[in-house]
């Protein structure tokens, strides 16, 4: 619609004259988005994108739609006929349009009454168990798709959240995993996305989906969620099963995130456009005569073998999306190809970038770039995480409340998009991942800000929250939406936050508020796992635990080596471990620190860990190997 009538003069001159135009970014404001979207699903059975509200003086929608033609079609009206037949009921039928707001009005209020979740009961539900968290494995694979990996048909969204909590029931053993099912279900699934086309070969990073079942033929646009939360489940994969896919997907995201998304402030910027030059993966695509002409005849034709480039091609006009179903016989020979076919890619037309920053997506960028850095011994990638953390703290928060704004772009931040639920519980993640990995205790004060103003301003006094702060803007209706889509819902980006908050030595109110939460997800958890991934995977670190690693070491020892990354064995031990719910602070004897590392001190001169399960701690351990026994004994 943006190309077809945004931008006919015609349309916008209709537009103009009859209307205040409104055009929301819902990336920008999620909140705007989600109101007027349940809008647009009570007055017409569905949603999607574009859509399309028309609202009175008050805000509130009586009519609306999703994709108008410029001209009928189909049965459709055109969207010049639309604007026109609403102006002219406007103009000459007033209460008409007011009953058509006071009734979807009613509507969205009855639907707002019937709440996905329901308070709970003092003493009234008890937190699930390993026996619990493997049903819900069961149901999962009642899903799952045996052959090509995934959830469902097509299209097919990458399952980062489920993947997440596969990992953590595998990791809590037979009686939540329901034997190898919850590692077989993530392995083939990241699998199957890693060597199809959805996956970019050449330069690394996730598409936003496949249109097909097999991880064909992507949607090519790139967004940063996507690629943020696969590389955290990917280096959970390789750390739990050493695979060496799952290490080669790592570093090829991780390298994509810096070389493609990274913006001159340090922040990471939210997509790379699915068209170049007009045309949806022009960029991306290939013909056998294309990879002959940049690789000349052998290794042209060795790469269509390899890569699923054929004639008929699996793409639009006999064009290919790049596939490796298999390693390659000759990994030099592969290397060689793969960067001069690049830099041939490189010649094209590219992808526009949306530059802007979003908080919540940066926070996840932050969490996997700190523990991949931490956990491969990437110093550029730590740093990476440390300059966007500086950056939001920076430019997105505000200095005297420390609330969030969402958005910001070329070093300028959004005063018209507040931050919401999801901004300050992924940001708060960030910088809690941070500071286990560095040692470095502003992260954690960082952290203990971001999920005070949580409580304080998005708690909806029964145990859950709003996805807007109680004083934001307002909307015809407060929203609230706690299924886990491609991204995490902020309530359970907020329990997971408050749980490794407390975990660490925060607030104990932290996790008592995260326990209460979680058991109001509950029921919704056990009827529909696939859109309660974090939720799961939060209620996999509650059954552990917590597990609990204090590192300390001698004063005036430092905690990261000289390239920047984690340098004392034990801390690395401890980072490398996959219990659920673990969390690892770790600093020298004396210093400021949080509640963990509180009255912990060296062993004879000797850095010490203190290993600890559900708070109540072992004796302290010098050994590596002492403390991995300890972790997995937990």
């Amino acid at each position: 619609m943006a190309h077809e009538s945004f931008e006919d003069p015609t349309t916008a001159a209709l537009m103009n004259a009859r209307f205040v135009s409104i055009k929301v970014d819902r990336e920008e404001r999620p909140d705007v988005d989600s109101v007027y979207m349940a809008a647009t699903q009570a007055l017409t059975g569905q949603g999607g994108w574009p859509m399309t509200v028309f609202l009175d003086h008050d805000g509130r929608a009586f009519h609306a739609g999703t994709y108008f033609p410029p001209e009928p079609r189909h049965g459709m009206p055109s969207f010049g006929q639309v604007l026109a037949g609403v102006a002219h009921t406007w103009a000459t039928n007033r209460p008409l349009v007011r009953a058509a707001a006071d009734q979807l009005e009613a509507a969205l209020a009855r639907h707002a009454a019937v709440q996905p979740v329901v308070p709970v009961a003092e003493g009234g539900a008890a937190l699930p168990g390993p026996t619990e968290l493997g049903a819900a494995v069961e149901r999962l694979a009642r899903e799952f798709d045996p052959v090509r990996g995934g959830f469902g048909g097509a299209p097919k969204f990458p399952p980062s959240l489920v993947v997440a909590f596969l990992l953590r029931a595998h990791a809590l053993g037979p009686q939540a995993s329901q034997g190898p099912d919850a590692l077989r279900m993530a392995a083939a699934t990241m699998e199957r996305m890693a060597r199809g086309g959805m996956y970019d070969q050449l330069a690394g990073g996730f598409a936003r989906y496949s249109v097909d079942a097999d991880w064909v033929v992507p949607h090519f646009e790139k967004m940063l969620y996507d690629n943020a939360l696969l590389l955290r489940a990917y280096l959970h994969w390789w750390r739990a099963t050493d695979d060496p896919l799952a290490r080669r997907i790592v570093e090829e995201t991780a390298e994509f995130l810096l070389d493609e998304l990274r913006t001159p402030e340090g922040g990471f910027a939210s997509a790379l456009d699915a068209d170049a030059d007009g045309r949806e993966g022009s960029a991306a695509v290939w013909t056998p005569a294309q990879l002959v002409d940049v690789l000349g005849a052998q290794d042209g034709a060795w790469v269509a073998s390899l890569c699923g480039v054929s004639a008929q091609g699996t793409f639009e006009h006999g064009t290919s999306v790049l596939q490796l179903r298999r390693d390659p016989d000759d990994a030099a020979r592969w290397a060689r190809c793969r960067t001069a076919l690049l830099r041939a890619r490189r010649d094209r037309p590219q992808p526009a970038r949306d530059d802007k920053v979003v908080a919540a997506w940066n926070g996840l960028a932050i969490a996997a770039l700190a523990e991949a850095g931490a956990l491969l011994s990437r110093p550029e990638w730590l740093g990476a995480a440390r300059a966007c953390a500086d950056l939001l703290l920076d430019l997105h928060r505000d200095p005297t409340s420390g609330r969030l704004v969402r958005v910001s772009r070329a070093g300028v931040a959004a005063a018209h998009a507040p931050g919401v639920l999801e901004d300050h519980a992924d940001v708060a993640e960030g910088l809690l991942a941070l500071f286990q990995v560095t040692g470095e205790v502003r992260w954690f004060q960082g952290a203990q800000e971001q999920l005070g103003i949580v409580l304080a301003r998005f708690a909806d006094g029964e145990g859950g929250f709003h996805d807007t702060a109680d004083d934001a803007p307002a909307l015809v209706q407060r929203p609230v939406d706690p299924t886990d889509g491609v991204t995490p819902a902020g309530w359970s980006a907020a329990a997971h936050a408050l749980l490794t908050s407390a975990a660490l030595g925060g607030p104990a109110q932290h996790r008592e508020v995260a326990e209460r939460a979680l058991l109001r997800l509950l029921p919704m958890a056990r009827r529909a796992p696939r859109f309660t991934g974090w939720t799961w995977a939060a209620l996999a670190a509650l059954a552990a635990g917590p597990v609990q690693v204090a590192v300390v070491l001698p004063a005036g020892t430092p905690l990261l080596g000289a390239d920047g990354v984690p340098a004392e064995p034990l801390h690395r031990a401890a980072l490398a471990a996959a219990s659920p719910g673990l969390v690892v602070a770790a600093g020298p004897a004396g210093a400021r620190v949080p509640g963990l590392l509180a009255d912990r001190v060296p062993v004879d001169g000797r850095p010490a860990a203190y290993p600890c399960r559900g708070f109540v701690c072992d004796l302290p351990v010098t050994d590596p190997d002492q403390l991995r026994t300890a972790i997995a004994g937990a």
